[in-house]
């Protein structure tokens, strides 16, 4: 089966193509990004400006073309934080799908956490037992944990690194107050529902799915993307509060220049580290293993579950 996920978060567009089915690694084929940052186009009413509509609109209609060209027999396409959140969801929604053809399904934070530690699960195994598993996007930053396939806790905050940034910093570099109330703030919105995962007991595994986490884990030494998704990366806690003493005086520009820091996140990163540090430190992490799965093959594995007849066979 080939299966194309269209995935429109708060920073980019990205559509990803599989050859798939129930029991194999899903096989990438295609993989496709747009840059948008969502977020920067919020207005004072956190109304999606019509610049910004008229991107992703843009951006969809590429996807839809490209979905075309090779060939996806389905394609599963959401939207995440920036859309869900923004005042004019609906209005956005609607206009996407009269201009491109495509619904957008907006997927709601506790659904997108699930899915996310779906894709966490299958990518450690049943051996990992329970996990805590740490999500940072651009909107929101969404919490799981649990000892199954679909986590007992399952939270969502909008602390994702873009919203933060365009909320918090107005400076570039950060200035070192705002960088301390910032630290404060997302410690208190981390207080009640690291408190609820905690009383779950402690994990067995420590994990970290996104962008930034793989980029603070490049920081500190873990292996460069190219050396492939099956070598193993951590992030420690000392570790990560080294590389935000570096990284918060510097400039975007200058962040950009570092190994494993994308161009189009270098702006994000100083708000992405401080929402990792406080997430360690308020469920009592000393270190989290980076996984390479999360939110789109948590969906794909989903989907090719449902194939499976009453037999246990493949419909």
């Amino acid at each position: 089966m080939r299966l194309g996920v269209l995935d429109v978060g708060s920073n980019t567009v990205h559509f990803v193509v599989v050859d798939a089915h129930r029991g194999a690694h899903p096989t990438p084929m295609n993989d496709s990004k747009t840059r948008l940052r969502l977020i920067e186009y919020l207005d004072e009413h956190d109304n999606i400006s019509e610049a910004g509509i008229a991107r992703l609109v843009e951006a969809v209609h590429e996807a839809a073309d490209l979905a075309k060209a090779t060939k996806c027999g389905e394609v599963m396409a959401l939207a995440t934080s920036a859309v869900r959140d923004c005042a004019n969801s609906d209005a956005v929604l609607a206009r996407v799908e009269k201009e491109t053809g495509v619904e957008l399904r907006v997927l709601e934070g506790e659904d997108e956490a699930r899915m996310t530690f779906l894709a966490t699960r299958r990518w450690f195994g049943w051996s990992a037992g329970r996990i805590v598993n740490l999500d940072i996007g651009g909107g929101s930053l969404e919490l799981t944990s649990g000892e199954d396939e679909l986590p007992e806790q399952a939270r969502s905050l909008q602390l994702g690194a873009s919203r933060l940034t365009h909320d918090w910093f107005q400076s570039d570099p950060p200035e070192r107050k705002r960088i301390n109330q910032l630290r404060d703030y997302i410690d208190a919105e981390l207080e009640r529902p690291a408190k609820a995962m905690r009383a779950l007991g402690e994990p067995d595994l420590a994990s970290a799915t996104s962008k930034t986490f793989r980029m603070l884990a490049r920081l500190t030494g873990a292996a460069p993307s190219s050396a492939g998704p099956r070598v193993e990366r951590t992030l420690t806690a000392s570790g990560l509060r080294q590389v935000i003493a570096f990284i918060s005086r510097m400039t975007a520009a200058d962040r950009a220049e570092l190994e494993g820091i994308s161009s189009d996140r270098s702006h994000q990163v100083v708000a992405g580290a401080l929402v990792a540090e406080s997430s360690m430190r308020a469920l009592g992490l000393e270190s989290v293993k980076i996984c390479p799965w999360a939110l789109r093959e948590g969906l794909i594995l989903q989907r090719l579950d449902r194939d499976v007849g009453s037999d246990g066979k493949g419909s």
